[in-house]
Parts: C-alpha cells; structure tokens; sequence
C-alpha cells in the first residue's frame, strides 16, 4: 500500500499565486492561514493505493476558518519567539491535517 499523489505543476503556480497575492494584500498575515491550505492542498490530490491496484481518494476535512483561535495562538507565539514559533506551527498544521483526513 503506497500514497500517490498528483498535483500538477500548473495547479502549483496557480496555488502559489494566490496565496503570494493574498500575503502581500493581508501584508503577511495570510501566512498564518497558508499552512492550512497547503495541507490540504496537497492531502485532497491524494490517493491510497492497494496491492490489489484499487485506489481510494484521500480527504482532507479541514476548514480553514473554524482554526481561528488556532491561528491566532500560533500568531502570538510566533510575534513573542520572533519568528521561531511558525516552524513548529507548519508542523503542528500538518500533523492536525493529517489526523483529519479520510479516505472516501
């Protein structure tokens, strides 16, 4: 059993587009809501793949918004550590994405 994944590089550009745009208009405070998306990005162009051949869809059920007192924790321990604080933040978000996906 193996996970592939299949995201095209123009989906890539594009993604990265708007997350660019939305940084530079929230004036950087679209990072903090980046991560988020970027899991699930990734995880919802995902697949389990069986040794049978047979693939089932990977779901990442993560809204963005409902984290809000998550992001905004994250932003206070990010502002104290001087920046320190958001590497561990991406892998919290990872970690909580992952605990919430499923396979459909």
């Amino acid at each position: 059993m193996f996970i592939n994944a299949q995201v095209p590089v123009a989906e890539i550009a594009l993604h990265l587009l708007i997350w660019f745009l939305l940084t530079i208009l929230t004036f950087g405070l679209a990072f903090f809501v980046y991560p988020y998306a970027f899991a699930k990005f990734i995880i919802d162009r995902s697949s389990l793949v069986y040794p049978d051949g047979s693939e089932k869809q990977m779901y990442c059920d993560v809204d963005i918004f409902s984290n809000i007192g998550h992001v905004v924790v994250w932003l206070f321990i990010t502002i104290v550590t001087l920046g320190i604080g958001y590497l561990f933040y991406f892998y919290r978000v990872w970690n909580y994405s992952l605990n919430h996906t499923k396979i459909i």
